[in-house]
């Protein structure tokens, strides 16, 4: 199966728990600790990979001029509700060469097959000078676990190989939602290179977690932010 086909699979899912207040970890700290890299609003910024629209609100709040774009049509008309939002592929975004000064894809890049194509669109639609902020799951989480226990300081360990290129599939029961997520886990060299070879420079990266240090995560990274200039 392709990851967009889980996605649109699951897509009414999707917006039930991403719309439920304080659900998850964008709510809880991931939020806090993305919206303050993106630049100040600009020309056009565009939202690759919207799902339901949550980004795309924060950042019409923000003063974004901002187009939200998802495969999914269910998740473009959930977008749309509130915002601009079309449905486009993320290989060929509908915009002219040079039109967007800003580019969001928040943990939207490991749910694309074709990840470098991606990169590059999103290269070819901003200008010179503009930026591509992204978050994505990190690697080291997809590529192990921490051991049965609950204890703060149980080991963490690497179960499974970081540089092998593979789809995964895991399902979340919480507070009465349930949640069937699809990603692939690449290792953070090959977002690097994909960013390299667009023509993109790295400016920050950002390793965010779960800040309660009654949890275990507190000790691992469980996201990857990172700002890329054009």
């Amino acid at each position: 199966m392709k990851l967009h086909e889980g996605w649109d699979n699951n897509a009414q899912d999707w917006i039930k728990w991403s719309r439920a207040p304080g659900h998850d970890s964008y709510w809880q700290y991931h939020r806090a600790a993305f919206l303050p890299l993106i630049p100040p609003p600009g020309k056009l910024t565009v939202d690759v990979g919207c799902g339901e629209g949550r980004v795309t609100r924060d950042l019409q709040e923000l003063g974004h001029r901002v187009v939200g774009i998802d495969r999914s049509l269910t998740m473009a008309r959930a977008a749309g509700e509130q915002s601009h939002a079309v449905v486009a592929d993320a290989t060929a975004l509908p915009f002219a060469t040079g039109s967007a000064d800003c580019a969001v894809a928040f943990m939207s890049l490991h749910d694309i097959d074709q990840m470098r194509e991606s990169v590059r669109e999103i290269a070819r639609v901003l200008a010179p000078g503009g930026h591509l902020v992204l978050a994505i799951v990190h690697p080291i989480n997809t590529a192990g676990g921490f051991v049965e226990g609950d204890e703060v300081d149980r080991p963490y360990v690497i179960a499974k190989p970081y540089y092998e290129h593979r789809q995964e599939v895991f399902v979340i029961d919480k507070d009465g939602l349930t949640m069937t997520f699809h990603n692939a886990h690449r290792p953070l060299q090959e977002y690097t290179e994909a960013l390299a070879d667009a023509g993109f420079a790295i400016t920050r990266l950002r390793e965010p977690t779960n800040p309660d240090p009654a949890s275990a995560w507190s000790r691992m990274p469980l996201f990857l932010n990172i700002v890329a200039r054009r």
